[in-house]
């Protein structure tokens, strides 16, 4: 695919069709890696994006108690020595 370099206020810059932004899930902002004679783009993704929303909710519910202990009864730490 062959793009056109367009001014953009005192830069330049290129667009991208609605495709390519779909297809490889392009949302805000794009990674630029400049690897021998190539640029490459790539998406930027937020795995754990609004994890931190979601703990204060369980919190707040009660639901963030461990499922089982951490420790266990019969665990020996003189092996871990």
């Amino acid at each position: 695919m062959e793009l056109s370099i367009i001014k953009i206020g005192n830069s330049k810059g290129f667009r991208l069709t609605k495709s390519i932004i779909d297809r490889y899930n392009i949302v805000d902002r794009v990674e630029l890696i400049l690897e021998k004679s190539q640029i490459i783009l790539r998406p930027i993704s937020e795995p754990r994006k609004g994890w931190n929303e979601a703990f204060q909710k369980m919190h707040e519910a009660g639901d963030d108690q461990l499922l089982m202990d951490d420790i266990f009864e019969d665990e020996n730490f003189d092996e871990w020595k």
